[in-house]
């Protein structure tokens, strides 16, 4: 129970990659504030085995003034935010000459500004305690480029390049800053892709695999627990010199 008395709030958190990373950090005695528009009691349900405080705020991630609505409520009925997880992700693929602007403007929101108005309210928190983390999930494409992704490639590159400022920022403190990298990680965001593939005539096991190909060599997705246990890490003591990090967990991808 290294993180017990610990409070982590994870953006994104109703499914998928921020659940499964709330998973392991309540399993590690974290109390837990989950973000995101999915199931929360089902989430909420999933996370009761483990015993610890779980709270939830419904921010939308693209509205600056409902971030901050949520980081004070924090802080009032959480004691604050030790642990934090930007994982809130949206995602639309288009040329560039076709990409619609409002669909840019929401993903520079939610995958980008989100993490520097969360962090900049996070900040004051952790040097009033003397501890914190702070963890990106970024992506490979915040260290890579795929086509008709533009925004959500620069949204993850500005991710990466955040979170070497936040660290440098603190690298004099007891709070890291770093990042999560991952590649194809089964979510609703790939499922999507997944089923466009499907769509056009391949069967279910067909399209995955088409997909992993691509890109991926271990030709297996990455899982919410794998990255979870990565996040953990990052939260440990050993983990306390960690800083700046883009850390790929991506099958192989980059390695190519």
């Amino acid at each position: 129970m290294q993180l017990h008395g610990k409070t982590a709030l994870i953006t994104g958190s109703t499914s998928g990659i921020g659940l499964g990373i709330a998973h392991t950090l309540a399993a590690a005695g974290a109390n837990i504030i989950l973000n995101g528009f999915g199931e929360v009691a089902q989430a909420k349900q999933a996370l009761a085995p483990h015993g610890v405080r779980v709270l939830y705020h419904d921010a939308d991630m693209a509205d600056a003034e409902q971030i901050a609505a949520m980081m004070a409520w924090a802080g009032a009925e959480a004691g604050g935010v030790d642990i934090l997880i930007n994982n809130a992700g949206i995602q639309h693929t288009a040329p560039v000459a076709a990409f619609p602007v409002a669909s840019w403007d929401a993903i520079i929101a939610v995958n980008l500004s989100s993490v520097f108005h969360t962090s900049r309210l996070a900040l004051p928190m952790m040097q009033a305690r003397g501890w914190g983390r702070i963890i990106n999930i970024a992506s490979v494409h915040g260290l890579v480029a795929s086509k008709e992704k533009a925004a959500y490639v620069a949204a993850k590159h500005g991710v990466v390049g955040l979170t070497k400022v936040l660290a440098l920022e603190t690298a004099h403190a007891a709070i890291t800053c770093n990042a999560i990298c991952p590649g194809w990680v089964l979510t609703p965001l790939v499922q999507r892709q997944i089923d466009q593939r499907i769509a056009a005539g391949a069967s279910p096991e067909a399209a995955s695999a088409a997909l992993l190909a691509e890109k991926q060599p271990s030709q297996q997705f990455v899982t919410p627990q794998q990255l979870g246990e990565l996040a953990l890490f990052l939260c440990s003591e050993g983990a306390a010199q960690v800083r700046g990090a883009a850390w790929n967990m991506d099958g192989g991808w980059l390695a190519q």
